[in-house]
């Protein structure tokens, strides 16, 4: 603190230095500053930064600090004609930034779609980048994605499976935003299960496809109600969570994912698999995934390691068969030509160390724990009706809230008090079947849980 406020002393003098001197003048060494204000070298080092910062001075190296030209003086700028330009906000951008953006500094994140900070890997992608930053395949040129990475991808999701099924993406969201404006035709109707993920339902309209909602319950999408839009509509994408759907919790049943399957060879559709949670069960042996009962490509399978890892190890996978994995290989190159090697490496120096199966130990046994935690506190404080069911992994609760209450204004009264969670009206494609809250049992510890249930409970009284 002493040599903050020795710096801050140190850059007001210096700044009637610079007030006198003229673009270009060069300032005394540090050695001169030492010397001739008798402070440390540490002072000085401070007292230019701060200068810097502020625009008033420009340091190059090996020559000195000078004294930087006056800043331009700015002019008001009329951007009006942009809302002309730009016409109507698109309906698919309402909403999603908030649900994605980050907790403001210090409130308690009981909306984030995250693992908190002590539950990601992070020791151990520290690890494996410095693996990988050896490693020449880091810096290549793969359109595709690393054929090491892209086994084990297959390996992991269906042992018959080859690495040429699998196409690396930036993440589930990047995947699907590529899918749909793949093999949708212009217009086409996509179903989407609701509530859904609010991603899926952005990303299709972003892609200019309606989107047709299909009601879910605690045994996942309504498979009974699935023939007839199949049939009026002529849609031949089905979009669904076969696993902790995201944000309702609720896992497909075997009889439907039975269902499911043989409507998509009657009709003769894709089922896009997204398998986000599948590092997040707690079961000993999690359902398999959809696309291990499918045996003539109708299932798009889509994977990330985003999720159980850390946000920012953005690498997926699109698993797909037949013609449209080449159109869907070509369709990547022009997003973004590929994602960049050295994450690549990253995540495959990652999930082959011994350290993966480490840390997905104890992020299931410390998930299952706070959602327990979360779903007492709930029952307790807001009343055992609110949570119909409780998920068997994943990490979000999907509250039903009283008759009369307004999810948009309980969430706005939390936030109020410092506590953040999702109203749940943006999650459904079409019409809410109610008011509902999603909140999180994975980006925040058991103490600011509590904290914030018993604000949530206050503002729904």
């Amino acid at each position: 603190m002493a040599s903050d406020s020795s710096g801050q002393r140190l850059a007001a003098l210096l700044r009637t230095t610079v007030a006198a001197g003229r673009t270009g003048d060069r300032l005394p060494s540090s050695r001169e500053l030492v010397a001739e204000y008798r402070v440390s070298p540490v002072t000085v080092r401070s007292a230019i930064a701060q200068l810097e910062r502020e625009g008033l001075v420009v340091v190059k190296s090996g020559a000195g600090t000078f004294v930087a030209p006056p800043p331009r003086p700015r002019h008001p700028v009329d951007t009006d004609w942009q809302l002309v330009a730009m016409g109507d906000e698109p309906s698919h951008l309402t909403g999603f930034d908030q649900v994605v953006a980050g907790p403001p500094p210090g409130t308690i994140p009981l909306a984030s779609g995250f693992l908190a900070e002590d539950l990601q890997a992070t020791a151990e992608i520290g690890a494996a980048l410095r693996r990988a930053m050896a490693r020449p395949e880091a810096w290549s040129w793969v359109p595709e994605g690393l054929a090491p990475l892209r086994d084990w991808f297959a390996a992991e999701i269906d042992p018959r499976l080859t690495a040429g099924d699998v196409l690396i993406s930036s993440g589930t969201q990047t995947a699907l935003s590529t899918v749909f404006r793949s093999i949708c035709p212009d217009g086409a109707p996509v179903l989407i299960e609701s509530p859904a993920y609010i991603g899926a339902t952005a990303a299709a309209r972003a892609a200019r496809l309606p989107v047709i909602a299909i009601p879910t319950d605690r045994h996942g999408i309504r498979t009974d109600l699935l023939a007839a839009p199949l049939a009026s509509t002529g849609a031949r994408v089905i979009y669904v969570q076969p696993a902790h759907a995201n944000p309702h919790g609720a896992t497909l049943s075997d009889e439907r994912r039975a269902e499911l399957l043989a409507l998509a060879r009657r009709h003769g559709a894709f089922v896009i698999e997204d398998d986000w949670a599948r590092y997040l069960s707690f079961a000993a042996t999690p359902s398999p995934p959809l696309i291990t009962d499918d045996e003539d490509g109708h299932v798009l399978h889509l994977s990330s390691l985003s999720k159980p890892a850390a946000p920012g190890l953005r690498v997926g996978a699109i698993v797909a068969r037949g013609p449209v994995a080449r159109r869907l290989r070509r369709a990547r190159v022009v997003d973004d030509f590929f994602v960049t090697p050295l994450l690549q490496e990253t995540a495959l120096q990652l999930v082959t160390s011994p350290s993966w199966p480490r840390h997905l130990r104890r992020l299931h046994a410390e998930l299952h724990r706070r959602r327990d935690h979360l779903v007492a506190l709930v029952r307790d404080l807001l009343g055992p009706d609110v949570l119909p069911y409780e998920p068997t992994g994943g990490m979000h609760l999907w509250l039903r809230l009283p008759d009369g209450a307004d999810a948009t204004e309980v969430a706005e009264a939390a936030a109020r008090q410092g506590v953040m969670v999702n109203p749940g009206r943006p999650w459904f494609p079409s019409e809410p079947t109610g008011e509902h809250l999603r909140i999180s049992f994975g980006g925040a510890p058991v103490e600011a849980m509590t904290a914030g249930v018993r604000v949530l409970a206050a503002a729904l009284r």
